[in-house]
């Protein structure tokens, strides 16, 4: 049988586009071509007006097992490869994206993994994932952006429970502290995803665009959301929509 060569996969459908991190042979880690390959593959999705809302997953049953370490290794001795800014562009372009992100997680999420996972605007779990969050065991110093982000997410004490042991989480643990959103029995995910992401598709862009903004702290761009609220339509949309009992037909787009 030949095996598959490492890639991002994707399809656009319905609404929304999904991604696949396909590395199967080793659980889904991401290769330097592939870290690279995804901040280009997410500015050519956000130019596509079909995709109003992006899933982020894993081939098979992991999501991503982190960076593929055999890389490390092999261009230890490259100084003009640094693994860490790969995947800090990569994961920085996935929170840039101008549409709401769901990351569907199964198996491990593990290292680099949980960068793009919490890179994500939400986070929908399998029963049995596993997270973690590893520069410890390999001696590597966790990016300033992606432990800030980390921290927003689980608060101080977990970012550091995390980062300072190396140590993989349950769905349980990681839904209490905020890591994930929703956990799902085995089985269920995709459906739920699908699901959730074409109610997402179906919503105001201008909403989720603005609440995407404000959400990082960009209060300075109140009045900016404002009038492209008023010169939109949208609102007036919305509200006859519902005093009509129809779906809305939304305009505005990123």
């Amino acid at each position: 049988m030949d095996r598959k060569e490492p890639q991002l996969e994707h399809t656009v459908a319905d609404g929304f586009a999904t991604v696949v991190i396909s590395n199967p042979a080793k659980r889904n880690a991401m290769t330097a071509a592939m870290w690279r390959a995804l901040p280009v593959l997410l500015e050519r999705l956000a130019a596509d007006p079909a995709v109003r809302a992006l899933v982020l997953t894993g081939a098979g049953d992991t999501f991503c097992a982190g960076a593929d370490i055999s890389s490390l290794r092999d261009r230890a001795n490259d100084p003009a490869y640094d693994p860490q800014a790969l995947a800090v562009a990569a994961e920085e372009a996935l929170a840039a994206f101008p549409r709401p992100t769901l990351a569907a997680v199964r198996g491990y999420c593990v290292g680099g993994g949980s960068q793009l996972a919490a890179a994500c605007d939400l986070r929908f779990a399998e029963e049995g994932a596993a997270f973690g969050v590893t520069p410890a065991k390999l001696g590597i110093v966790y990016a300033a952006s992606s432990t800030r982000r980390l921290v927003a997410l689980v608060g101080p004490a977990t970012a550091k429970h995390l980062l300072f042991s190396g140590e993989l989480i349950g769905t349980e643990r990681a839904l209490r502290a905020g890591l994930v959103d929703e956990v799902l029995p085995t089985g269920e995910l995709d459906k739920r995803v699908e699901s959730y992401v074409r109610v997402l598709a179906s919503r105001s862009q201008l909403t989720q665009a603005a609440a995407k903004e404000f959400a990082t702290g960009r209060e300075d761009r109140d009045a900016y959301w404002a009038e492209q609220a008023r010169l939109s339509g949208d609102t007036a949309e919305g509200v006859a929509a519902f005093l009509e009992r129809r779906a809305p037909r939304f305009t505005w787009t990123t």
